[in-house]
């Protein structure tokens, strides 16, 4: 795969090109690269629908071989005149047995089949005032690699384009719970169907109301009287039977809001007319339309829907439980508009009694039903306010519908609350309960629940319930999260098979009467589709091995390094060994990991010194809790190497809250890597252990484990030069806790330092405003990136690949115009700098998933296997319109692999889908810390490390090192800046 020797480069370049079919790892008959054949479309309804939906294989695509393709882009494309039109067309070959190609098509204007592509497709730099749009297609696809026929999880929706929708505003007085507003719409319309017209309007359960017919008033005032549920009917009394529900009137206005037209969202998908933008009105209510039905079964988080029907609730420890569901939502893609559904888990905070919960979630409370006059200490209350905040509860002392939210805990425990009553009367709470609902309070000694921030609102512990259906926002402990990632890790073959079931089963989108209402048609079947099956680069080793290069084969894409060294090896002279704990045994197992450590590293070509420079440090493991301890531990023992100590080797007994401490004190204070393990793992210590452990540290303290044999001036030749550098960029922004209300956001940014190798990436981090999203000083980081890659290289970047983490699509406008401004201020630091750019956004958090078609793979065995590594699709599931693709670069050992999703929103580089997504694949056989390809592209990889690494920072021990109270704020927190980075460790991988 590998491209031809170019002017451009000295180095020897291996051409390879594969045509064919991928089946179980085996390569079948060859033929021309294929884009998928039509598959039988499932059949329409009687309501005779207009089909949305263009043909599977793009009006544009050729079925010429690769090399067709790249010879014309082998000349820098010229600029379009406004009265020219550059159009390269290539002749159709012959398609091979048993795949129907397409002659004819209702969008295509005559029988051919041909590729266009428009040489003037580059775009250009935009001025601060100028508007961005977001790159388009640079061609019909891609074409290299093996065919493979695959199934996703997209559901073909059919709608009719001349349905309008008719959107309402809804306004309900007194302001109703979201569960009770479903409960006062499903009424309304049962009681009323003369003024809905018969039919059944689809209700988001907020404002928004939306009906296949215009209601015969603009404006409609209705009342509606419901039987409440009280929380005390709830629960069964002594004597088994609920007690008594009440009456309760609501006032509902509703009033046009607007009329939503179908052609719209037809032209866009049709690809016809380039100016339409999406129209995210008409989407917005088909989504509601199809979440209408769900939505009164299940329990709505966000984008997914979760019932017990689905396997019912599991308890995960801690006053949580796990439950099932579903993910569900609208897609424009190329085939017309999908329904991507998926399985999802997520906790949820057990429904229970307070005292209860507690004694689930706290550790040190679990005895506090039998000491019941316990109170809690001031560290224990800080957790115990931690766990309760922002959940909402409901009492069981008295008739109400009411449910609060917790907002703190008071300062004096519940014997020694008092409280003002109406008549200006003080009143000792226990007293009051007593009085009047003629309870003895029984957990005296604990605090009352505060409901609000302004009043007086105190609560008893022990009459407050957790109210159902509450997604569990705490932070999950490591059995929790085991638990939760157990339930959710299904094989392909049983995930397909439960989503096959959520689309045609009783609580999913094809379980109500909406979809006839508003004339949908929801396909049954998952999508059929072609990817292609990209082939593994060439890799360079070290020149101290026997095997000094290789291409990986294996069906998991991995390779060892059993006769081979790493490409870069450093050399360790000096270098400490201090332990956290352990027993007397574990110690005496230190001077033999030394040993085997050193032997390993030599088999991998790393010189690692057989003898530290002081002896090794045993140290206690309350030693990590004590931060100024700490720092003067590590600080004797550097001093001791002379200051000039390379790498710290940390062994803990477990895992402990002061490794962050550690991390900090060392690369900001002393300005030395390290690296940490257990003594669990150096009960076997084997070479696997060892080999891994060397990787790390090799990256760390700068040398580098793997290298592409053809460097990338060989591979893309028509953009890539060896006296043209390019330095490869990614960014991430990480968020505190959700129920961290304080913190800072972390943003990082990378960028690779060696062209052409283009393996090892230095970093900058920056702490900014709470949860902001768009990196605030991108420009300052990106800069002091592009000086030190002057410094390495000699030269600034010609081009710039830029891959942004984290991002959502409804960000994507807002973050392409805030940061590309932000790298084009940075360039701007150099006279006459104007580097080219291209960005990309790179998701992992999305639910498309590929699964291999058995019914096509007629040739071998079928297996319950995931789809294999350098899977990429690019057509059919893909934007209408946009650059994107689905690269699944690695191989899935548990449950279902989920390909990553590349979202090119800038391209000045004027990238082929070739080009590009060979370019990202390779760069994922590069990541320094295993042997095998990663699932998300190196920059972006290692910029999530890096802003994992500046929020270690700030997570200290110490409550001193930051002021305030971190649970509970009235004005915008403070961003507390990151310790700056010590000379010594910043232009290495200490965060790998």
């Amino acid at each position: 795969m590998e491209g031809k020797n170019d002017s451009k480069t000295n180095k020897k370049c291996s051409s390879k090109t594969r045509h064919g079919f991928y089946y179980q790892n085996q390569q079948y008959q060859t033929y021309p690269a294929l884009l998928p054949p039509p598959f039988p479309l499932p059949p329409t309804t009687s309501l005779q629908l207009t089909t949305a939906i263009p043909p599977l294989i793009p009006q544009s695509h050729t079925y010429g071989s690769k090399t067709h393709l790249q010879d014309p882009w082998r000349q820098k494309p010229r600029r379009a005149t406004p009265s020219e039109t550059h159009v390269l067309v290539f002749p159709a070959t012959k398609a091979p047995d048993g795949l129907r190609r397409i002659t004819s098509s209702p969008n295509r204007v005559d029988n051919k089949v041909m590729a266009a592509v428009p040489l003037d497709r580059c775009q250009k730099p935009a001025s601060n005032s100028q508007a961005l749009v977001t790159t388009r297609r640079p061609d019909s696809g891609g074409t290299d690699g093996l065919l493979i026929p695959l199934l996703a999880n997209h559901f073909l929706v059919r709608f009719d384009p001349s349905q309008q929708i008719f959107h309402y505003d809804v306004e309900i007085s007194p302001h109703p719970s979201k569960e009770i507003a479903r409960i006062i719409k499903r009424k309304l319309v049962e009681d009323n169907p003369d003024v809905f017209l018969g039919t059944v309007p689809a209700f988001d359960g907020r404002r928004n109301l939306y009906s296949p017919v215009e209601f015969q008033d603009d404006k409609l005032e209705l009342f509606v009287s419901l039987l409440i549920p009280t929380a005390k009917s709830m629960l069964v009394g002594d004597s088994g039977i609920p007690q008594k529900q009440t009456h309760k009137l609501f006032r509902v206005n509703i009033k046009l809001a607007s009329k939503l037209d179908g052609q719209d969202l037809s032209n866009y998908l049709s690809k016809e007319e380039e100016s339409v933008r999406l129209p995210q009105d008409y989407l917005h209510a088909l989504d509601v339309v199809l979440r209408e039905s769900p939505s009164e079964k299940c329990i709505a988080v966000g984008r997914s829907l979760y019932s017990s029907s689905m396997g019912g609730i599991e308890d995960i420890g801690g006053g949580a439980v796990g439950l099932r569901g579903f993910f569900q939502s609208l897609r424009p893609t190329q085939q017309g508009l999908a329904l991507n559904v998926d399985f999802s888990v997520t906790a949820f905070h057990e429904s229970i009694g307070i005292i209860q919960y507690l004694q689930k979630r706290c550790d040190f409370l679990r005895d506090l039903s039998q000491r019941k006059m316990r109170g809690l200490a001031g560290e224990e209350k800080k957790e115990v306010e931690k766990a309760l905040k922002n959940i909402r509860v409901f009492v069981c002392h008295r008739d109400t519908d009411q449910r609060y939210k917790v907002y703190s805990l008071t300062d004096e425990t519940t014997e020694n609350l008092w409280f003002r009553d109406r008549d200006g009367k003080d009143l000792r709470l226990v007293d009051y309960f007593k009085d009047h609902y003629n309870h003895d309070i029984q957990f005296r000694n604990l605090p009352c629940l505060q409901m609000s921030r302004s009043k007086p609102c105190y609560l008893p512990m022990e009459l407050c319930v957790v109210c159902e259906g509450q997604k569990f926002l705490g932070k999950l402990s490591n059995d929790q999260t085991a638990r939760i990632l157990k339930m959710g890790c299904q094989r392909p073959r049983a995930r397909k098979a439960i989503i096959d079931g959520v689309v045609g089963g009783a609580v999913g989108p094809t379980s109500g009467h909406h979809t006839t209402e508003f004339k949908l048609h929801i396909s049954r079947e998952m999508t059929q589709l072609y990817g292609r099956v990209l082939q593994p680069p060439k890799l360079k080793l070290g020149d101290g091995g026997q095997v000094t290069d290789l291409i990986p084969t294996r069906h998991d894409r991995q390779w060892n390094l059993l006769d081979s060294h790493v490409v870069e090896g450093a050399r360790i002279e000096r270098w400490a060994l201090i332990s956290f704990g352990g027993s007397a045994e574990q110690h005496s197992w230190v001077s033999k990991f030394i040993n085997h450590l050193c032997h390993r590293c030599e088999q991998l070509g790393i010189f690692l010194n057989k003898s530290t420079v002081v002896r090794p440090h045993f140290e206690q493991i309350q030693v990590l809790n004590n931060v100024s301890v700490l720092e003067s531990k590590l600080r004797k023992i550097h001093e001791s190497a002379s200051s000039k100590l390379q790498l710290l080797i940390c062994i803990m007994e477990k895992k402990h809250r002061g490794y962050a401490d550690l991390k900090r004190i060392a690369e900001t204070s002393i300005g030395v890597v390290s690296q940490c393990c257990l003594y669990s793992n150096l009960t076997k210590m084997t070479s696997q252990f060892l080999a891994n452990l060397a990787l790390k540290i090799n990256a760390k303290v700068g040398g580098c484990t793997v290298a592409l044999y053809n460097a990338f001036p060989c591979q893309i030749p028509r953009l890539f030069g060896d006296d043209e550098p390019v330095i490869f960029m990614g960014a991430d922004v990480t968020h505190p806790h959700p129920l961290d209300d304080f913190s800072p956001s972390i943003a990082a940014v990378v960028g690779s330092m060696n062209w052409p190798t283009s393996n090892k990436y230095i970093s900058r981090m920056r702490s900014q405003t709470h949860r902001k999203e768009i990196i605030e000083d991108l420009s300052e980081m990106v800069g002091e990136l592009l000086d030190d890659f002057y410094q390495g290289v000699n030269k600034l970047p010609k081009r710039i690949l830029f891959f942004r983490d984290g991002v959502s699509e409804t960000q994507f406008h807002k973050v392409l115009q805030e940061e590309l401004q932000a790298i084009r201020a940075a360039c701007s630091r150099f006279p006459t700098y104007k580097p080219t750019i291209t960005f990309a956004v790179v998701q992992k958090r999305h639910h498309t998933r590929l699964f291999p078609n058995e019914t096509m793979a007629s040739v071998g065995p079928s297996f319950d296997k995931n789809i294999p590594p350098g899977t990429i699709v690019d057509t059919v599931l893909t934007h209408p319109k946009e650059f994107d693709f689905y690269l699944c670069s690695h191989w899935g050992m548990k449950g279902t692999s989920r390909p990553t999703h590349y979202h090119i929103l800038w391209d000045e580089n004027c990238f082929t889908s070739d080009e590009l997504q060979k370019l990202v694949h390779n760069l994922c056989y590069t990541f320094m810390r295993c042997t095998k390809p990663v699932s998300l592209v190196p920059p972006a990889y290692y910029a999530h490390l890096a802003a994992y690494r500046g929020r270690l920072y700030l997570e200290r021990l110490d409550s001193a090192a930051i002021s305030g109270n971190t649970l509970f704020r009235a004005a915008p927190p403070h961003v507390v800046p990151l310790p700056k980075l010590s000379d010594n460790v910043k232009k290495l991988m200490f965060y790998c």
